[in-house]
Formats: structure tokens, sequence, C-alpha cells
């Protein structure tokens, strides 16, 4: 397939499409090849992102004047353990689905309220 680029020519005509050269093509292929393949680690650092927050949100929690339920425990340890127990692209899709309304749609998600 042929990509092509738009150029302006001064005084001329303006956003004229013209083919890449062998050598800009190629680039550009290898240039979407390494975004592709690196699909998966951005995935993985999209939920280690997401977690985060999650964490810091009940960081408050683990202050000595207050007791941490059991049941956020043990959310808390499953959200530190994403990583380890999701380890493919499509678990990690699993995890990015959405909502229509563009809610997280996965549970893990969801902090608990008992």
């Amino acid at each position: 397939m042929v990509d092509y680029k738009q150029i302006t020519i001064i005084g001329g005509e303006s956003n004229k499409k013209i083919a890449l050269t062998s050598q800009e093509q190629t680039f550009k292929d290898a240039q979407e090849k390494a975004w592709t393949d690196n699909s998966s680690n951005r995935k993985l650092e999209i939920i280690k992102q997401l977690r985060l927050e999650k964490l810091q949100a009940t960081d408050w929690m683990s202050n000595s004047d207050v007791t941490m339920p059991d049941y956020i425990k043990t959310w808390r340890q499953t959200l530190r353990a994403l990583p380890q127990n999701n380890t493919t692209e499509s678990h990690y899709d699993e995890l990015l689905e959405q909502n229509a309304d563009g809610s997280l749609k996965n549970s893990v998600w969801t902090q608990p309220t008992e």
C-alpha cells in the first residue's frame, strides 16, 4: 500500500498529496511496527497508573488512627497483584474494557463497600 504525504507549495497548490519515497515508506512502516509492538507495554502502564490512583485513594485508611477494613485490605492486595496475575495483552484488554459511559467494566476497579 502506498502512503502519501501532504505538502504546501508556496504560491501554488495547497495540500498537494504525493507518494512517499521508498525510504520514507520504510521509515514510516518501521515506526508503525514499533508502535504496534509496544501496545502491550502501553496498556500495562495504563493499568499500573489506574492501580496507583485506586491505592492512593485509600491510603488514608492505613493511618495509625484508622482501622482498615479487611475487605479494603483484600481489594488493595488484589490491585497490587494485577501485573503478576495478568500477563497477556488479552488480560490487559479485559482490565481496560469500558462501558458505554466510559467507566471501566472490570469489577476489580470498583472499591468494595463491604
